[in-house]
């Protein structure tokens, strides 16, 4: 089974050189500390920030240099700042090759709730409406269970959607899973994880490729 940061390392395979990737709040912004050496990636923030580089060390704080989570960062050869009218310019108009976003639940058709829940105070939707509207190929990060123990890859979302049909795999502590016409596909699964107890905890349809395989991290 996978931590948070087995999860970004993981998703960190999906990139291409020359990719232009949005990461979400929360896992997803660990997916710029696993970058693959030698790949050029642009790493791209709703806040106004194109190049974005990994975690700074406590001795590169920058505290103007944030992400959209408003975390602090640090900045790649050639970055460039601009105002959040631009950056959503980019995300509009399908520059953004990739977005990794966290969500509160999937349902096995693609869609996405991860803004709000019902009673609880937000500060807003964010960015992740535009995102999921126009990004080219959306991969969520997430936990396969809440707190509770309870499947969050669903048949319905039960949240309030932030997006219908748009995910195109999901990567959980416990697998790695397409997002196909016949729901969930496992395709990976994590180390010291069954596939059974991969189905125990999945409430949406499920699949497991033929040639499903062990995660490799």
């Amino acid at each position: 089974m996978l931590d948070k940061f087995g999860i970004a390392k993981r998703i960190a395979q999906e990139l291409r050189d020359g990719y232009y990737v949005n990461l979400g709040i929360g896992i997803p912004t660990l997916v710029a500390n696993y970058v693959p050496e030698g790949m050029e990636v642009i790493l791209q923030s709703e806040n106004g920030l194109l190049g974005i580089g990994p975690f700074p060390y406590a001795d590169e704080v920058d505290a103007d240099l944030i992400n959209a989570g408003k975390q602090t960062v640090t900045t790649t050869k050639g970055s460039s700042f601009f105002d959040s009218a631009m950056s959503f310019g980019m995300i509009r108009s399908g520059r953004v090759d990739l977005t990794v976003l966290g969500a509160m639940e999937v349902a096995d058709n693609g869609d996405i709730a991860n803004w709000k829940i019902p009673g609880k105070m937000v500060k807003g939707m964010g960015g992740a409406m535009d995102l999921v509207a126009s990004a080219k190929n959306i991969i969520v990060a997430m936990q396969h269970v809440n707190k509770a123990g309870e499947s969050k890859l669903l048949s319905k979302c039960t949240l309030p959607i932030t997006g219908l049909g748009c995910v195109k795999k999901v990567v959980t502590e416990l697998g790695v899973f397409d997002i196909t016409p016949e729901g969930f596909r496992c395709i990976e699964y994590a180390p010291g994880v069954s596939l059974e107890y991969i189905k125990e905890k999945t409430l949406g349809r499920l699949a497991i490729a033929d040639d499903v395989t062990e995660m490799s991290v």
